[in-house]
């Protein structure tokens, strides 16, 4: 077995990745033969009585593609952990809150809810809901193939913080790798499974490179930071220029107030590109004396879609590529909060609206919730009739899911509806 590469720094932080000089040490090795010119069609079974050479043999990876490949990191240097400070949080002397650096991605111990990421606190939802719904997708509509080695960390600062930014103990530990195609992106993920044990689906479409982020801490799933490492690997792939182009206000953070994840990092997420809206194509307006402000929305169909309670208020308009996506899963915007709405079956994606019934279900990482809880939605002919007498208790949830089925009856068979 080989250890992971060790990075000879040089005097750049960000040299290319061509430029790094590696150098790799062995750390344990079998006896003769050696096991990486095996072939392995031509190997026999056999019974194995000693427990000591038994354990041997279970660290042995046949894996030979990934050993055959080493990335190169690079180190995070204090000018691009500035920048990155100031599109997430406004500044580079702004620090990430508590509520972000203590959330990673773990799973409900809920036997029915396996499948769902825990939030701890209120602020990084869009981010979780978001990864939430590719974690479905992979799961339901794709096969699942896993296998790689770990990597070890070495836990030290990159660059010494000096004036005009604040430490947090964070950014400065990043170490960047960076391919240009998605196997090697696939590889990479394989060969970090014991810091990114989430297996990522990369989303970030309209990405020439992509960005894996390792910080310097044992676990990325069950221990802290994962939540800021998925944020900053999201930037960096699309790069911290692009994603100031697509916001409609350069000056737009990621992270806006009370630590709440603006529709530009939730966008970035959805479908690569940091757009501040969520209707179809660009919008122009006129803005008198002869200018015209341009309003970025989304130019093609996402494979997640984006449902909003702004919408049922008249604030925003949904366009059909999010309302439409090419798999039922849903981001749910409602209430300042980011959930999840999915269903088992591309058809309803694709069956007229009307005399339509399907199942839905809802997923919210926040509330602590410890059953499934599954929506029968009603549209046409067998939908009741929806115009409640109180308004009020009626659940915003509803109200979200009628913005992409209009006067859809919503059954919550049994279980208690949130209001």
């Amino acid at each position: 077995m080989w250890s992971a590469p060790e990075r000879l720094q040089g005097e750049n932080g960000f040299e290319k990745v061509g430029q790094d000089l590696l150098k790799t040490r062995k750390v344990k090795s079998l006896p003769s033969p050696n096991v990486a010119d095996l072939d392995v069609s031509e190997m026999v079974l056999d019974d194995v009585d000693d427990d000591d050479e038994l354990q041997e043999l279970s660290k042995v990876s046949f894996q030979k593609t990934i050993t055959e490949h080493s990335f190169a990191g690079r180190p995070m240097d204090q000018n691009t952990a500035m920048e990155l400070k100031a599109v997430l949080l406004g500044s580079s002397l702004n620090c990430f809150s508590v509520e972000w650096r203590n959330q990673g991605f773990t799973f409900s111990e809920t036997h029915d809810l396996r499948y769902g990421i825990v939030q701890k606190k209120g602020g990084p939802c869009g981010v979780l809901a978001s990864i939430q719904a590719f974690v479905l997708k992979k799961l339901l509509f794709e096969n699942i193939k896993s296998s790689g080695t770990g990597l070890q960390n070495s836990g030290r600062n990159h660059f010494t913080p000096s004036a005009h930014y604040r430490s947090q103990g964070v950014l400065e530990k990043v170490t960047c790798f960076t391919v240009d195609n998605i196997n090697d992106l696939q590889l990479l993920l394989e060969q970090h499974i014991e810091q990114v044990r989430l297996r990522l689906q990369s989303y970030i479409t309209d990405c020439q490179t992509f960005c894996l982020i390792r910080l310097s801490f044992p676990q990325f799933e069950s221990g802290v930071l994962g939540c800021i490492l998925l944020t900053v690997s999201a930037v960096l792939s699309r790069s911290i220029d692009k994603v100031r182009e697509d916001m409609d206000v350069p000056t737009t953070t990621l992270i806006g107030a009370h630590g709440y994840c603006t529709q530009e990092l939730v966008n970035l997420l959805l479908c690569g590109k940091a757009v501040s809206n969520v209707f179809d194509n660009d919008m122009q307006l006129d803005s008198g004396n002869g200018n015209i402000t341009l309003l970025k929305g989304i130019k093609g169909q996402c494979d997640i879609g984006l449902l909003s309670l702004f919408e049922h208020y008249n604030i925003c308009k949904v366009g059909a590529y999010l309302k439409t996506p090419c798999f039922p899963i849903w981001v749910v915007c409602s209430e300042s909060h980011f959930s999840v709405l999915f269903g088992l079956q591309r058809e309803l994606l694709t069956n007229q609206d009307k005399g339509l019934e399907f199942d839905l279900y809802y997923y919210d990482g926040l509330a602590n919730q410890q059953e499934e809880i599954r929506l029968t939605i009603s549209v046409g002919k067998s939908a009741l009739s929806c115009q409640e007498s109180d308004t009020d208790l009626i659940p915003p949830l509803e109200h979200c899911i009628r913005t992409r089925w209009k006067d859809a009856s919503v059954s919550w068979n049994d279980t208690e509806p949130i209001l």
